[in-house]
């Protein structure tokens, strides 16, 4: 009898811990489909996935994950805040600069257009909605509310199924002219949060060009430096009706080099001398319009300096701080140099650890063992390749590794904050409050794997 129930109970003990193994498992495999639900635009190009192709310039970190624009769901009622629609609440903030001229367009007409998503997680979906910026908005002003009619031209009601992970929807586009913004919300059914891609488009733009106005022509063009090789220039923005799209840097009549329409500073190279040149900038846009020339100026090249004299030493290397468990914090008192000096070299015991500019007199030294004795110097150089006796050198000892908590959803994190997931450590690179599907794993714009 006695061994009847020890057999039961054993029974039973086996079938509980077979049941709980079975539970913990599915909801593993549903916490990782939630939290890897991702997705963009890919056609026409979203201004995420145009940044991580290329097209787009000085995104920042959305070129790694331009998956990951998640914030709540409820727009127009909730949803990210105003001024950070473009980059799903701020995590990516370089999303969030809007003028005329800071995105590359994708080409559109009105009427019927296919919008096609792909989808590195394909998860229970609410629905699809696109909006469209108004008629009269300002494209130099934040992305808002106000900038968007908010009764969206097309809304596909999902049921709460799985799309594919290759979906698209095709919709009737309002009637627009030249520059607007297409906001696409992908709902997701069983989370609170969806995902936000802003389109950046152009409309007419597959039709012969219609745009025959041209741009201002640039103002307060000047030189910004020279060498004896080389000038650096610099202006003001043209405007355009549609949007500027490149400038053009003419030496005398000769064109010498086309940037791109956000930029606004360009350097001449491979000038003669002690040789006086005059350059102008004139601004194009999409449709080939060409403004007027720039104001003019006119800039000499310096004479070629034969320079053999290295720059002083520099002085009062130290420790600015308490070092940390990686990284030491050095500062030190400038060089003179007869022409000038061009930049600084730190070194480690015998190892070059860091170079930087001729302007800098300090730098964090990073990437260094817990615990452990280091010794600095640095050696200032000049642009002839000149290098200058060492400073004084300096030690110093990092501190103990701080103790990493495990990672945990809805908790705030400070940079250099230490976390362990899945048996690995992260470091926080900028203080957030995390969220799920935020792991470390998951951001590496928040987390560096250590």
């Amino acid at each position: 009898m006695s061994a009847i129930r020890i057999s039961q109970s054993s029974l039973l003990k086996a079938v509980t811990s077979l049941g709980l193994m079975i539970l913990l498992s599915l909801i593993m495999v549903l916490f990782a489909e939630q939290a890897s639900a991702h997705g963009y635009v890919d056609s026409p190009g979203s201004r995420a996935i145009l940044c991580k192709n290329g097209q787009n310039k000085d995104c920042g970190a959305i070129v790694y994950e331009p998956q990951s624009l998640e914030a709540p769901k409820g727009f127009p009622h909730a949803g990210p805040a105003d001024g950070k629609i473009a980059s799903a609440g701020g995590i990516f903030p370089k999303l969030d600069e809007q003028s005329a001229t800071r995105w590359t367009k994708v080409n559109i007409n009105p009427g019927p257009n296919t919008f096609k998503w792909k989808l590195t997680a394909a998860h229970a979906t609410t629905s699809w909605k696109y909006y469209i910026t108004k008629e009269n908005w300002d494209p130099n002003a934040p992305l808002s509310r106000n900038s968007f009619d908010l009764t969206p031209f097309c809304s596909v009601d999902y049921g709460g199924v799985r799309p594919p992970f290759e979906y698209s929807d095709t919709c009737n586009v309002p009637a627009r002219s030249g520059y607007h913004v297409i906001l696409a919300v992908w709902e997701i059914a069983d989370t609170a949060n969806a995902f936000y891609n802003v389109i950046d488009v152009n409309f007419g733009g597959g039709n012969p060009p219609t745009d025959t106005v041209a741009p201002s022509a640039p103002s307060a063009l000047t030189s910004t430096g020279s060498t004896s090789t080389s000038v650096s220039l610099s202006w003001n923005a043209s405007t355009d009706n549609v949007g500027v799209t490149g400038y053009q840097i003419f030496n005398g009549s000769s064109l010498v080099a086309t940037v791109p329409g956000n930029t606004l500073s360009y350097t001449v190279s491979g000038l003669t001398a002690n040789t006086s040149y005059t350059f102008t900038v004139k601004a194009r846009d999409a449709a080939g319009n060409v403004s007027a020339a720039s104001n003019a100026v006119t800039v000499k090249t310096k004479e070629v300096v034969v320079d053999t004299e290295a720059p002083s030493a520099p002085g009062n290397l130290h420790v600015m701080g308490t070092p940390t468990s990686s990284s030491v914090s050095l500062m030190w008192n400038p060089s003179t140099d007869n022409v000038g000096v061009a930049g600084y070299r730190i070194y480690n015991g015998n190892s070059l650890a860091a170079t930087v500019s001729g302007t800098t007199t300090e730098h964090v030294v990073t990437g260094l063992s817990a615990n452990t004795s280091y010794t600095f110097t640095v050696r200032a150089f000049d642009a002839a390749g000149n290098e200058s006796s060492p400073s004084n050198s300096v030690s110093a000892t990092t501190a103990e590794a701080p103790a990493a908590q495990p990672w945990a959803a809805n908790t705030a994190y400070t940079a250099g904050t230490l976390v362990t997931y899945n048996g690995s450590v992260y470091e926080c690179r900028q203080p957030h409050t995390s969220l799920e599907g935020w792991e470390p794993a998951n951001v590496p714009a928040l987390w560096i794997l250590k």
